[in-house]
Parts: structure tokens; sequence; C-alpha cells
């Protein structure tokens, strides 16, 4: 059975389509809700670094920015992702700014919040830099709060490349 994880196709930053199906399939994922303007922002340093070191071996992460969490990310999307390519040197996909919670949260949230639960049973992202990991299956294994930097999240990235 394939995982409905697959099924989402979002935009990009640049407002095409960009399948899971299509560039995720088989491959381990990491999905974070970032903003440029956050006291978490500089794991972008090091989510760079994952992505550099393990992308060969089937290692994607997706970056979504998102305005809702102190209006830290106020730019439109190519400011974004002019901003991430200046300072951090992102090579990995930044989608189009969304919303992670509420009425118009985008259908990759509505999708990873109901697969796995964050602290205290809560649903709702509760902060930038919140991220969520999934393995070569399509399956959500791990959700990571905005505290958990990059690095220490780096072992589960190996263990679900090894399978």
């Amino acid at each position: 059975m394939t995982s409905k994880f697959y099924d989402h196709k979002p935009l990009d930053s640049d407002g095409n389509v960009y399948s899971f199906e299509e560039h995720l399939k088989g491959k381990v994922v990491l999905i974070v809700n970032v903003a440029s303007k956050c006291g978490f922002t500089p794991q972008y340093k090091d989510l760079e670094n994952l992505y550099r070191e393990y992308h060969e071996k089937g290692f994607v992460i997706l970056a979504f920015p998102c305005n809702q969490f102190g209006h830290q990310e106020p730019g439109t999307d190519e400011e974004i992702g002019r901003f991430c390519a200046l300072n951090f040197g992102v090579s990995f996909p930044i989608m189009k700014k969304i919303d992670v919670n509420g009425v118009n949260t985008d259908p990759v949230y509505e999708y990873l919040k109901n697969e796995k639960v964050g602290s205290l049973g809560l649903k709702g992202v509760k902060w930038n830099f919140e991220k969520f990991l999934v393995d070569r299956n399509g399956t959500v294994t791990n959700r990571f709060s905005s505290l958990v930097g990059p690095t220490s999240i780096e072992q589960n990235i190996i263990e679900l490349l090894k399978e």
C-alpha cells in the first residue's frame, strides 16, 4: 500500500506543483516550517550541512516558510529564497509560503500533524523550525520541536537511510 504522504502536491516557491510521488518516493524526508527573522533561523546552516552530507544517499529537506509565529517570515517567496541562498547557501527546496495551523492549514501540514502529534498530545505546530521526519515508505516517524537542532536528529536520519 502506498502512503498517502505521496498524494501531496504543494507548490514550490516559483508556484510550480511539487509532486511528492515524483520527487520524494523512496527517499528520507525532513519537512521544516521556517522563518527568516526567528531566533531559530541559524538552524538553516545545520539543515544545509545535513542536506549536503546525505542528499546523495536519498535524503531531502523541504522548507515551508510560514508567517504565523511572531510574523517572522514577512517576505515574498522570492525574497525568502534570496535570503536563504545569500545567508545560508541553502540548496534544498523551499516551498511556497503557507499556514501550518488554523483554517488555512496547508494539506501537507494537516497530514503531518495527524500522523504525528506533538508534545502533550497537541496537534498544532508550536513555532518556527518544527521538524517532521519521514521514512522511505512515506511514514512520518518523528516530530521534533524547534528546540531540537538539526544536528541532534542526524542519527535518526542515518538510521532511516540504512533501511
